[in-house]
């Protein structure tokens, strides 16, 4: 089998409401959708989630828009693949980043659509080319963006009515609603379910982020994620507070791993398809992590049906993602899995949602990624781009 072309359109789904947070989030949602073809006639459907305002630390990472991607795919990464067998995922990649340096997001949605070509020819579910089936349900955190207070607790007892266990709170905002909107949270849900903090890197120096944590450590806090950037920084904190420490924008490549390690800069890492360049790479960045003793999660960028489904397959086969992660409940207009549990769109591009049970999904299990896309949903969302 040989890779013959490659194709990308953008997508826009419609928000149920915006999700702040303390970077500006750009057009989150507006994402780009590869189309690899073959020979065989077989095609596989990858996603780059991209936000342009989001990279690792001090510029060590870059973001994405999705002009750029489509650029960076057609100009460079498409001529490196076709004529490629797809089957062939580490020298694809290998390819990929003698042809150009970083570009994470582009990379992982041909990566995507590698896997799901591979699975749909071979005719199992990608976890299968993963490693296996290690979990079937997909444990979900619902997250909440900088919101009033009265609308913050009323979306986190919705969501936990519908089974929910885990609220994440974006915080980084003020040292005053940072500190009450955990407390607010905490008196609605109760002492069963679990509550991780983000800070997005947004508390301006270690000292701010360990006088806040030492507050909210009464609210019993299970994590608090990137709380300042820069390794150094994350370390000051990891030393002195009680509240385990996520690293998320300082850890993008197994390297990063590795000198979190060395650094005592985290004690758990947030895990994604896009930020090491696919579901290829982040198997790896899992494994140093594992070697290493710290416990994973899986987060996104509140992806469409493609990038969610990778998402799935990728919790689902890989046993050191012990977390909670924040992926959309994806939601097809007029059948809607949940109410508020999980659900940030309004519609989406696939024909089918995944199955939702008591806060968790359900990994797909039909050949490759186990999705389809509704091609005239596809036209309804279509972007610039």
């Amino acid at each position: 089998m040989k890779i013959t072309r490659i194709e990308t359109f953008n997508v826009a789904l419609p928000w149920r409401r915006l999700h702040k947070m303390a970077f500006p989030s750009g057009a989150i949602g507006n994402y780009v959708i590869v189309r690899v073809h073959t020979d065989e006639g077989i095609e596989g459907l990858g996603e780059a989630t991209v936000i342009k305002e989001w990279g690792g630390d001090y510029g060590r990472y870059f973001g994405e828009s999705p002009e750029l991607t489509v650029a960076v795919i057609g100009s460079v990464l498409a001529p490196a693949l076709v004529g490629e067998d797809p089957f062939a995922i580490e020298k694809a990649h290998r390819k990929m980043d003698l042809a150009i340096k970083g570009y994470p997001y582009a990379k992982t949605a041909l990566d995507e659509a590698l896997y799901d070509i591979k699975g749909k020819a071979l005719g199992v579910p990608v976890y299968e080319l993963l490693g296996g089936l290690f979990r079937e349900e997909i444990p979900l955190a619902h997250s909440l963006g900088w919101m009033e207070y009265d609308v913050a607790t009323a979306e986190a007892a919705a969501a936990v009515a519908e089974g929910i266990r885990t609220i994440k709170i974006k915080v980084g905002r003020s040292a005053e609603y940072d500190v009450k909107i955990v407390r607010e949270v905490r008196r609605t849900v109760g002492d069963d379910v679990d509550i991780v903090v983000d800070a997005n890197q947004g508390w301006p120096t270690p000292k701010y982020a360990v006088t806040i944590l030492r507050q909210m450590q009464e609210e019993r806090i299970r994590y608090a994620e990137q709380p300042v950037e820069g390794l150094a920084r994350m370390a000051q904190i990891t030393r002195v507070v009680d509240v385990p420490i996520m690293a998320d924008e300082s850890a993008w490549t197994p390297q990063d791993v590795l000198e979190i390690v060395e650094r005592g800069a985290a004690d758990m890492i947030s895990l994604y398809t896009t930020k090491p360049g696919g579901l290829f790479k982040a198997k790896k960045v899992a494994a140093v992590a594992e070697a290493a003793g710290l416990p994973l999660n899986v987060n996104g960028s509140h992806e469409t049906g493609v990038g969610n489904a990778a998402n799935l397959h990728l919790v689902a086969s890989t046993a050191a993602v012990t977390e909670a992660g924040v992926f959309p409940v994806t939601t097809i207009k007029g059948n809607e899995p949940t109410q508020m549990a999980g659900k940030m769109y309004l519609d989406d591009i696939i024909t089918q949602p995944f199955e939702y049970r008591n806060g968790n999904l359900v990994v797909p299990s039909g050949p490759g990624l186990g999705i389809e896309l509704d091609e005239d949903k596809v036209e309804t969302y279509r972007a610039e781009g």
